[in-house]
């Protein structure tokens, strides 16, 4: 697919996030959680490939819009939309986007609820506690966001604290014989729970890894595990690929359906540790095979199809199946992150 199509693809995607009001959970962009979130995360990715100044504007009025709403609570899955302020304050001067990230960031290290051996306990904004639960998603919903601030602050303490949660998410929830993550790690029963190699929670992990490290390198020592741990995931996670260049939404489930926004996860994940180093060309053959698999599911107003709802840790494999697919924000955000770095790569 050439620069044109992939551009072409890129703006349908952004437009039907940005163009179609939705008081819809999945697609409700006018809310202050995850799933908007993960949505203001992937334009702002799509402003930096394609440098549009009004892209950058209509994050801005979002936040002015939606701030408030941000006041209601201070969980892992609320901090998603902060991981766009450090980019806002250097392009606007603001100074409320820096004093904002701070006081969250600070929140993040001295009172956030932590396990036992010190990861983030994942923590939601519906009524509903995990306790001692470390969850994959909390590395692209919290921890990249403490990785942005720190490279915009230049405080060490910030990304000590994003490379401590970087390394400890991996260690918990990576399965030494296949390199890829369980969902979730249970710390008080010292379990995977229902052990899913869930798709998602994978492609959440290996785009964030080298995401996260980008902003940190110059501030702080990167353990050699890391890089090795995440090729020990890209290379998993290439082992269960299938032909059509997809992934089920559960990996080693070849017989579960096919998953989307996982799927554009993983492949843009490799695509960013590629540019990182950390991974070798071999691995744009595979993006691309990935790519070729989701654009079909893109409609011609820019839906991505194919999606699959939130999903908690679920009590059974089983479970993961069904789970319903239905149009999100996270869907259509990592679509959009994979079409825009493959537009840059083309």
């Amino acid at each position: 697919m050439n620069r044109d199509d992939l551009k072409a693809a890129a703006e349908r995607v952004y437009q039907r996030m940005v163009e179609v009001p939705s008081t819809e959970w999945g697609m409700n962009l006018d809310s202050w959680d995850w799933v908007p979130g993960v949505g203001v995360i992937s334009i702002l990715a799509y402003a930096e490939h394609t440098q549009k100044q009004e892209v950058i504007e209509f994050l801005r009025l979002w936040t002015v819009r939606n701030h408030h709403l941000s006041e209601q609570v201070k969980v892992i899955n609320s901090f998603a939309p902060y991981a766009i302020f450090p980019d806002l304050y250097r392009h606007t001067g603001d100074q409320w986007y820096l004093e904002t990230a701070k006081k969250i960031g600070d929140w993040l290290l001295e009172e956030a609820p932590r396990t036992r051996e010190g990861a983030f306990e994942h923590t939601v904004t519906e009524k509903a506690s995990f306790p001692e639960q470390v969850w994959a998603d909390t590395l692209f919903m919290a921890v990249l966001f403490l990785a942005r601030l720190a490279r915009l602050t230049s405080e060490s303490k910030y990304a000590e604290e994003a490379a401590f949660q970087l390394l400890v998410h991996l260690r918990l929830l990576q399965d030494p014989q296949t390199g890829v993550l369980f969902h979730g790690w249970n710390c008080a029963d010292g379990d995977h729970m229902s052990a899913a190699r869930w798709t998602r929670a994978n492609a959440w992990v290996v785009l964030a890894c080298p995401w996260i490290v980008q902003e940190i390198e110059s501030l702080v020592d990167i353990s050699s595990e890391i890089p090795e741990r995440y090729r020990k995931l890209a290379a998993g996670l290439r082992e269960y690929q299938g032909e059509d260049g997809l992934w089920p939404t559960v990996l080693d489930e070849p017989e579960f359906y096919r998953e989307t926004s996982g799927s554009a996860g993983i492949a843009a994940g490799w695509l960013a540790g590629i540019r990182s180093g950390w991974l070798d060309h071999s691995y744009l053959l595979s993006a691309q095979k990935a790519l070729k698999g989701i654009l079909p599911f893109i409609a011609s107003d820019g839906t991505l199809n194919g999606v699959s709802g939130g999903t908690p840790v679920m009590p059974s494999i089983a479970a993961y199946q069904t789970i319903p697919c239905y149009p999100t924000l996270y869907g259509q955000g990592l679509a959009l992150i994979l079409l825009s770095m493959a537009m840059s790569d083309s």
